[in-house]
C-alpha cells in the first residue's frame, strides 16, 4: 500500500514484506510493548485525572502531530489515496518512536508517579489507540490486537472491535504548526550533531563541553530556544550556543563541523578529565544494563552491583555512584569480587580493566 498505488501491477516480494515488517510494524510494536511494560509496572489506569496545568513541549508536539495525522489520513482516504495515507502513518510512527519515546524515557523510568509521568502515559496511550483506529483499514489484525488490549481491557463499555469504532476526527485547535516546525528543526539538528560525532569518532555516551549551532533565520533562532534542552540532552553536551554567522564558528578551536541544507552544527571535541570520567561512568552503565538483559532480570528488578578495577575505576564508581545506581536500579555498588555463580563479565573500557557483576535482590 505504501510502496506504490495499490491499483498498480507489481510482483510480490518477500524481501519487501520483511522490510515493511522491520521498518514499520516492529517499530510500532516496540513502542506498544514499551508502553505496556511500564504501564503495568506503574499500574497506569487510562482515563486517570491529571492535575498538571501545562503539558510539556513534547506532549503538546506529539498531540499536534497526531491531530495533523488524523486530518491528513482522512483527506487522503477521502480522495482514494491509501498510499499517501499509509506513508503519513509511517512517518508519524517513526517520529513517535525515535523522538517522543526517546525523549520521554526518563519520564517513564522515574520512580515517582507525578503529573508529568501520568501526562506522558496518557499522551502515549492516546497516540497508540488513535493509531490502532487509523491502521484498521490497512493492517486489520494488528490494529485489532492493539485495540483489544489497550481499550477493551480498560473500558468494557467500548465497542467490541476497532472495526466497530468511529474513524478519528482531528481537533484542529490542537495543531500547533510553529511548534511542529521548531521540533522538526530540533530533529534535523540532532541528526547533524550525531553526524559530527560520528565524523569525530566520539560515541554519544561520551559527554562533550559544547554544541554550536548556526541557524540562518532569526525566527528559527527565536523558536528554537524552547527546545534547546531537548537537543542538549539528546546529543549529550553540557552547553549549547546559537550563532547568527558562520564566521563565528572560526573563533572556536577543536571543533568538528557538519553542514546540510543551510544549517551547520559543530561539536567541541576536546575531552577534559572530568568529561572523560563521566563518559566512562556512562559506558559502565551501558554494560550493566546489557548484563541485566543477559541475566534475564525483569525490567523492574533491583540489583547489587559488584566491581573490581584499579584506583581510577574506584574513583569513577564513587563519584558517579548516584547516577549509576539510578540508571541500573542498583541498591549498592560494592568494590569486591562477587560470590560464585553471580553473573559477571570482564571489560576493557577507556584503556582500564574492569570486572562487573550483577546480582538480583530477593
Amino acid at each position: 500500500l505504501t510502496a506504490s498505488p495499490p491499483g498498480n501491477a507489481r510482483r510480490f516480494s518477500e524481501q519487501l514484506v520483511s522490510e515493511v515488517t522491520r521498518q514499520f510494524m516492529l517499530t510500532l510494536w516496540n513502542v506498544y510493548s514499551f508502553f505496556v511494560i511500564y504501564a503495568n509496572i506503574d499500574k497506569f489506569s487510562p482515563g486517570s485525572q491529571i492535575t498538571q496545568t501545562e503539558p510539556s513541549e513534547l506532549d503538546r508536539w506529539i498531540i499536534s502531530e497526531l491531530n495533523q495525522l488524523i486530518a491528513d489520513v482522512d483527506a487522503a482516504l477521502s480522495s482514494y489515496n491509501p498510499t499517501e495515507a499509509g506513508r503519513k502513518i509511517e512517518s508519524f510512527t517513526s517520529n513517535l518512536s525515535n523522538w517522543y519515546v526517546r525523549r520521554s524515557r526518563r519520564r517513564f523510568w522515574k520512580s515517582e508517579n507525578d503529573a508529568d509521568k501520568l501526562s506522558a502515559y496518557a499522551t502515549l496511550y492516546q497516540c497508540l489507540v488513535t493509531l490502532s483506529k487509523l491502521l484498521a483499514p490497512f493492517t486489520p489484525f494488528l490494529a485489532e490486537e492493539l485495540y483489544q488490549n489497550l481499550v477493551c481491557t480498560a473500558f468494557p463499555e467500548a465497542p467490541d472491535s476497532v472495526h466497530l469504532t468511529d474513524f478519528p476526527e482531528a481537533d484542529r485547535n490542537k495543531i500547533d504548526e510553529r511548534l511542529s516546525a521548531d521540533t522538526r528543526l530540533a530533529i534535523r539538528l540532532s541528526s547533524l550533531g550525531r553526524a559530527a560525532r560520528s565524523k569525530a569518532g566520539i560515541k554519544v555516551r561520551q559527554p562533550l563541553a559544547q554544541l554550536i549551532v548556526f541557524l540562518p533565520s532569526s525566527r528559527e533562532r527565536e523558536g528554537f530556544k524552547k527546545l534547546e534542552a531537548q537537543l542538549v540532552e539528546e546529543l549529550n553536551v553540557k552547553a549549547l550556543k546559537i550563532v547568527s554567522s558562520e564566521s563565528e564558528l572560526q573563533r572556536h578551536p577543536d571543533i568538528v563541523v557538519t553542514t546540510e541544507g543551510g544549517y551547520t552544527v559543530a561539536i567541541e571535541v576536546k575531552i577534559t578529565p572530568e568529561l572523560a570520567a563521566e563518559g566512562l561512568a556512562r559506558e559502565i552503565v551501558h554494560r550493566l544494563q546489557t548484563m541485566r538483559r543477559q541475566a534475564r532480570f525483569d525490567i523492574a528488578d533491583h540489583i547489587t552491583t559488584y566491581y573490581q578495577g584499579g584506583a581510577y575505576i574506584e574513583q569513577v564508581m564513587e563519584t558517579f555512584a548516584d547516577y549509576i545506581k539510578r540508571e541500573t536500579l542498583s541498591r549498592e555498588l560494592i568494590n569486591e569480587v562477587p560470590a560464585e555463580g553471580v553473573f559477571s563479565e570482564r571489560y576493557k573500557l577507556s584503556g582500564y580493566d574492569i570486572l562487573l557483576a550483577v546480582d538480583k535482590l530477593d
